[in-house]
């Protein structure tokens, strides 16, 4: 007897070596995967150097140096009066404080610890240090649906996946560098709290969920996507307490700790983007409620009772339906921002904000940029969503959920595809490790036997010898033959029989393992190619490639540069809203608009100067207290997103306050045309003479390589505005306003005169400025 004992022993200590092993292994696999996320983001520095990147990046960098040298209490109260001129900005309650808070307390660790690190450098390495987080994140929630094999693949996947590289490179110093962490880790934990039903995972899903409201205006994807996930749970009759604990402590916890963040404040209950979740709220409490009264009562009190429940909840529901109906109504725009009005209405920003429309990351996406984004993950995705029915589980369901969620949000707008990303990933590393796994089986059934003529491939089964013996040798009777060819018929397979049922001839096995590697080198060396070409550029410095060679563009920073130095602390500087981040940032001057687009009306103003002619709009800019203004034109290199091609969004947007702007004035054929056929408005407008003043003198013709056609009107003399500084290339063409001129009694008097006439003949018209 003591054979079978020790047998069983050393079955056991095999098998708790292999998982000791099985999770070294699986632990280094997830190091490695972190270092490849970091790693394949450095391309902007290897390749450029360690710069902020982009527009948006310079003012988190701006507001985490100050809270680095002022203290915490100093950002909440800091009024900025260097931007929106002359109102400001209170940046304490108008910034999302996540990603700051996060380098901050990144630098003040390293300081700490004696390693004296720069606030640009920890800027510039926060998205690639939290990517890899994102990629143990999304090893952590495939992990909870579809094991550790298909989480290690999907990690793999995300740690290389394009669209998620786009907005996390080396530079890239932006709020989706740590939100899309917090996205998925908080799911993570949801999906966790719902498998165990733990209280404890409950309040870490509240609080990482208060760190994604912290870090990014996307929250709302997160306290709409899971209240759509309860009520498909209850729909399906998937009610239980794991679903009611993993939900409650979510909204209540969690919507407290929202409102403590000063950018959203009551907003966390006033706005339509959070109604969902406190609908659904109710709707679990009543089905909890019918449930426990289920279990107390007889079936025929449970009728009863259940007529009182409904009638009492249908009333609840319709009062708050009526309350939260009078609450929207009551708002212009129904209680929704402009940017989920324009989600849920792919239109509405086009006709009604064209400051939304203008933006390109709002654009939707087209085919080839799917392609570009997830690659062939598109392929592997539809396989995911069947693996996750076999079978359907809540943590599965959520997954598929999620994925048709972020499918739609990311075909409205391109930024999006950001959150679609990790859905790709998580299922594509399903599809994956599925297909491997079945592939790999096939060929491990069908190893050749060893001499003893026992199959390598056959598992150490418990027919021992001990075991045969004690094996009843008696014949079973007819009557017990029919009972076992019954239970027989009637019993489940036995799982490794059902392994065996689904084992692929192999030959074509090991033509689908080749086929599927060599799939994945495909989207490795993709991604690598994106991460090293398409995204790792800084739009601060241009490079692009001729016969010649590589010619560097480094005009942002040389007129940066020239005004931080040639211009007075004090001086007030005018463009368009797209730059007002970095001129604040590099120049260090005070700037008319930035690119928060609070202030639809400022910003309308500057681009209604901008299309008006040379004196009216020296008139709007000087009652600005503006002493310089530059434009961005790229006429002589080739760069096409200059002011010239974002001149119809200066126009839309300063028509939609100004009404003396009509778009109709600045077309000729339904173009915006800068040659000999463009309109009298066009050719005068401050715009126009600001990028093509002198622009003949460069190649005698005055081509425009961007418009690909000689421009109309090449020689002009500017009188209001004086230039001052082009930078090498003609990128950026920066104008000082003249000051006005003495008044000069007799003129005075006659201009006096005159004006009266005119205002006479033409019936007391006012001029609009």
């Amino acid at each position: 007897m003591p054979e079978p004992q020790s047998s069983t022993a050393a079955s056991g200590g095999g098998g708790r070596l292999r998982n000791a092993f099985g999770g070294v292994l699986c632990a280094f696999t997830l190091l490695l995967i972190g270092v490849l996320a970091f790693s394949i983001r450095l391309f902007s520095v290897i390749k450029y150097e360690s710069v902020i990147h982009e527009f948006d990046p310079y003012f988190n960098y701006r507001v985490t140096q100050f809270l680095s040298k002022n203290g915490i209490y100093e950002f909440w109260n800091w009024f900025d009066d260097r931007t929106w001129y002359p109102l400001g900005r209170v940046i304490g309650g108008t910034v999302y404080p996540g990603l700051t808070l996060t380098a901050g307390t990144i630098w003040w660790l390293l300081n700490s610890l004696n390693i004296p690190l720069s606030v640009e450098i920890v800027c510039v390495f926060t998205a690639p240090i939290f990517s890899a987080n994102a990629s143990w994140a999304t090893y952590l929630l495939t992990k909870e649906a579809k094991g550790s094999g298909a989480g290690l693949m999907a990690a793999a996947i995300l740690a290389m996946v394009p669209s998620y590289i786009s907005r996390s490179v080396a530079g890239s110093y932006d709020n989706e560098a740590v939100a899309i962490f917090a996205l998925i880790f908080t799911f993570y934990l949801y999906v966790k709290t719902l498998n165990t039903g733990s209280l404890f995972y409950a309040t870490l899903n509240a609080l990482s969920y208060f760190y994604m409201v912290c870090s990014w205006g996307g929250y709302t994807f997160i306290i709409n996507l899971i209240p759509m996930h309860v009520l498909l749970c209850i729909v399906t009759g998937r009610y239980s307490s794991r679903l009611y604990i993993a939900y409650s402590p979510l909204v209540v916890l969690g919507t407290l700790l929202a409102a403590l963040v000063p950018v959203v404040g009551f907003n966390a209950v006033m706005t339509s983007e959070h109604f969902a979740s406190f609908l659904v709220f109710i709707i679990l409490h009543v089905v909890a409620l019918v449930y426990y009264i289920k279990g107390l009562l007889t079936p025929r009190l449970f009728k009863v009772a259940m007529t009182f429940v409904i009638t009492v909840g249908l009333a609840v529901c319709f009062t708050v339906a009526a309350i939260l109906i009078a609450l929207v109504a009551s708002s212009p725009t129904k209680g929704w921002s402009g940017r989920s009005l324009s989600l849920l209405d792919p239109t509405y920003a086009s006709k009604y904000i064209p400051i939304i429309a203008s933006v390109s990351e709002h654009q939707p996406p087209t085919w080839p940029s799917y392609f570009m984004d997830i690659n062939v993950l598109a392929f592997l995705v539809p396989a995911g969503i069947i693996s996750c029915f076999l079978p359907l589980s809540d943590a599965s369901s959520f997954l598929v959920l999620y994925l048709v969620t972020s499918v739609y949000f990311s075909g409205v707008m391109v930024r999006l595809m950001l959150v679609l990303a990790p859905a790709a990933c998580i299922l594509s590393g399903i599809a994956l490790s599925e297909a491997f796994g079945v592939l790999t089986r096939s060929m491990k059934f069908q190893r050749p036997t060893s001499d003893d003529g026992s199959s390598t491939a056959q598992d150490g089964s418990s027919n021992t010898p001990a075991n045969s013996e004690a094996v009843s040798k008696e014949k079973p009777s007819k009557k017990n033959r029919k009972k076992d060819k019954g239970s027989e018929g009637s019993s489940p397979v036995d799982p490794r029989t059902k392994e065996k049922l689904l084992v692929l001839p192999c030959g074509p096995s090991s033509v689908g393992i080749m086929l599927l590697i060599i799939l994945s080198g495909f989207y490795v060396v993709h991604c690598v190619w994106a991460a090293a070409e398409a995204y790792s550029a800084p739009s601060i410095v241009l490079t692009s490639r001729s016969h010649d060679g590589l010619h560097v563009f480094d005009d942002f920073r040389e007129a940066y540069g020239w005004l931080r130095h040639n211009t007075d602390v004090d001086d007030k500087v005018a463009s368009w809203w797209d730059y007002g981040y970095q001129t604040t940032a590099m120049a260090n001057r005070t700037v008319i608009v930035d690119n928060n687009t609070w202030n639809n009306t400022h910003i309308a103003t500057v681009g209604t100067a901008m299309a008006s002619p040379e004196k009216a709009a020296w008139e709007i800019l000087n009652s600005l207290d503006v002493k310089y203004v530059f434009v961005v034109f790229g006429g002589l290199i080739g760069y096409p997103s200059d002011d010239i091609n974002k001149f119809l969004w200066m126009v839309r947007i300063g028509g939609g306050v100004f009404p003396h702007i009509k778009e109709a004035d600045y077309l000729r054929d339904g173009n915006y045309r800068v040659d000999a056929h463009g309109t009298p408005m066009m050719l005068n407008s401050l715009m126009y003479k600001l990028c093509y003043y002198r622009f003949v003198e460069t190649d005698g013709k005055g081509f425009d390589r961007v418009r690909r056609y000689e421009i109309g009107k090449k020689h002009f003399k500017l009188t209001h505005f004086e230039e001052v500084f082009t930078t090498h290339h003609w990128m950026v063409r920066i104008y000082k306003l003249k000051p006005e001129k003495n008044r000069v009694r007799g003129k005075l008097k006659l201009k006096s005169s005159s004006k009266t006439s005119s205002t006479r003949k033409t019936g007391g018209k006012k001029s609009p400025w």
